[in-house]
């Protein structure tokens, strides 16, 4: 079809999350490893255009708003200056068991300080 398969944008907002965490100075594989997860609790999305095979694209992830146990994200995926998509997320804190927990505090702080 030559379009971007709509699965696909779901793998560059999780892209967008894990590099946002990594420029606050956090690994998400660290948390995993320490047992913090963060599991996709709420998504949405509006497609504007379709994006393209080989398409240059640029995703802006933004934190919307973050309490001890969830994070709102917001993004926009762009091709030059038309938005392709823009979209939100849910994120709650939980254990391996599924359990909500805290967002640990060294990430908690670390976002309210920028």
């Amino acid at each position: 079809m030559s379009y971007l398969h709509h699965a696909k944008y779901f793998e560059y907002f999780e892209m967008g999350r894990t590099e946002l965490l990594r420029l606050a100075g956090f690994r998400y594989r660290d948390l995993e490893a320490r047992g913090v997860l963060f599991a996709v609790a709420k998504v949405e999305v509006r497609f504007l255009a379709p994006a393209y095979y080989d398409d240059e694209l640029v995703l802006t992830t933004r934190i919307e708003r973050m309490t001890r146990a969830r994070i709102d994200h917001s993004y926009s995926l762009r091709r030059g200056e038309r938005v392709l998509c823009e979209a939100k997320t849910t994120l709650a804190c939980i254990d391996r068991a599924g359990k909500l927990i805290p967002i640990p505090d060294e990430i908690f702080f670390a976002a309210q300080s920028e």
